[in-house]
């Protein structure tokens, strides 16, 4: 397949420089021109692709070689701009940044992989000159990379920017496209994760349209559509989707609840549409608003701030109450970090606990510090109902939360954690029953039998379910059949039908 909708990558020399401001309010600008673009996000971030999503009118895609593959990105890229005028992409820290010196699955390699031209933000607090001299480093570093622009950004005044921009000019060879002032007002207020979400933050829309008038006033956003439209054509071999097996359960589509709200949110986009490609309905619901859960084959618990909603989510017994008896009749639920600590006991807020559903009975304690921050690997060692023993697992966490007491009792960590911090002594995946919550946050394009078991499990529960109903309803007895780490309700004629 060819790629050839017009794409930009923005990156930086070093993280805080001003990206995401910057492609907010160039987004927000093309957005009000009429152009309807795709936004994609480097790295495993939700919280500037919140604000990309804004910005531009569309779902934001995260783009992560160390997650995704090359495969997974670049079938993620073709598919989200399929339909749209072009893209644009947010990198991540600094250009070359990644996991090693080589700069593994850093900006750069993505800005490789895609053909895409690159726009560097630079900060220049505090310098003029050796601006030029940064980015021209970066220009040599690796001459694949194609820089094609550069935006100045907190220039101290009309002299600043003006040496900075002939400097650039004539050293780099590349344009200036624009000069930032610096902004003393906190348009995009920050906190202990990055940038507030534009759920919590009051004046969301408010501040996209100042980001897309200070962008538009100082920066040629004509001139980096031109810069993207000069993007060459990506071509490979997109993936045949064609075999993807669809389920279907006794009562019709399985139905996956999705627990999304302003605690809740934590969902990258294509993890849902696989879970939708592979034939379930998502089911949203609030662990804030809803009394209890509705009917659900399995449910998914992405990650979020539980800690800023700490009292609301304790309030909701109903929810918690309706949960914890769906867990013990054999729910499947898979939960990832703010929903690993949903489902403990209690969670410790500024010394002031609030009781969660109490799944697992362990307290989380929130710390003032990240006590897990970066890439994962994970090792599959134990058996549990979404992955086999021996499988390798890519992912992503960044918690402050903790478990101080580590109880013995019926739970089980079932990977081993070999790069990161996980929950517990060097492990993570706390199994109850059909329950598995981890720290780790996983992408469906680099794991690419999760959203296919989830779907197996939702089946499978929704029939044993039915069958139960049935035969509750018809008099006959009923009893329980174990199948792995998975319990099903059978009559006795029917016991081994799900082995």
């Amino acid at each position: 397949m060819t790629v050839d909708r017009p794409r930009v990558v923005f990156s930086a020399l070093r993280g805080n420089s001003g990206k995401t401001f910057l492609t907010v309010g160039v987004g927000a600008c093309l957005n009000l021109r009429g152009k309807a673009l795709s936004p994609f996000k480097k790295g495993p971030d939700y919280i500037d692709a919140a604000w990309l999503e804004m910005a531009t009118g569309h779902p934001c895609y995260n783009l992560d070689l160390f997650l995704m593959g090359k495969e997974g990105v670049l079938s993620s890229f073709s598919t989200h701009t399929r339909h749209t005028a072009g893209a644009l992409v947010e990198g991540n820290r600094g250009l070359y940044d990644g996991m090693d010196h080589e700069g593994s699955y850093s900006t750069a390699e993505l800005a490789k992989l895609l053909q895409a031209p690159v726009i560097l933000v630079v900060d220049c607090s505090m310098a003029t000159r050796t601006v030029a001299a940064m980015i021209l480093g970066c220009q040599h570093f690796d001459s694949r990379v194609d820089i094609r622009g550069v935006i100045l950004n907190r220039i101290g005044g009309r002299r600043h920017g003006a040496v900075i921009r002939s400097a650039v000019e004539d050293r780099c060879g590349v344009p200036v496209l624009g000069e930032l002032p610096r902004i003393e007002e906190g348009i995009f207020p920050e906190r202990h994760m990055g940038l507030v979400p534009p759920r919590e933050h009051p004046g969301a829309e408010r501040a996209v349209n100042e980001a897309a008038r200070i962008v538009g006033g100082h920066v040629d956003v004509e001139r980096v559509w031109e810069i993207a439209r000069g993007a060459s054509s990506v071509d490979f071999d997109e993936p045949d989707r064609r075999q993807e097996e669809r389920h279907s359960c006794a009562s019709g589509q399985p139905r996956i609840g999705i627990i999304r709200d302003s605690a809740f949110w934590f969902y990258y986009p294509d993890n849902l549409e696989a879970l939708e490609r592979a034939g379930a309905a998502l089911v949203e619901c609030s662990a804030l608003n809803d009394r209890e859960l509705p009917p659900v084959d399995a449910l998914y618990i992405g990650g979020g701030f539980p800690e800023s909603h700490a009292a609301e989510l304790a309030a909701n017994t109903g929810f918690h109450q309706s949960l914890r008896k769906a867990v013990e009749a054999g729910l499947p639920v898979y939960a990832e970090c703010g929903g690993l600590m949903y489902l403990g006991k209690e969670l410790l807020v500024e010394d002031k606990a609030f009781p969660m559903t109490g799944v697992f009975p362990f307290r989380f304690v929130l710390d003032k510090r990240p006590q897990g921050h970066g890439y994962t690997v994970l090792e599959v060692d134990s058996p549990n109902p979404y992955f086999a023993p021996g499988e390798t697992l890519h992912g992503h966490e960044f918690h402050y939360s903790h478990i101080p007491e580590w109880g013995e009792g019926s739970f089980t960590l079932v990977f081993k954690v070999k790069r990161g911090q996980g929950i517990h002594g060097g492990r993570d995946g706390l199994l109850y029953k059909n329950v598995l919550a981890t720290y780790s946050h996983v992408h469906a394009s680099g794991t690419k039998g999760w959203a296919r078991t989830l779907l197996e499990k939702a089946v499978c529960y929704g029939r044993s379910r039915s069958w139960e109903q049935a035969w509750s309803a018809s008099g006959a007895p009923v009893v329980t059949e174990m199948s792995g780490t998975s319990r099903h309700s059978v009559s006795p004629g029917l016991v081994g039908l799900y082995q």
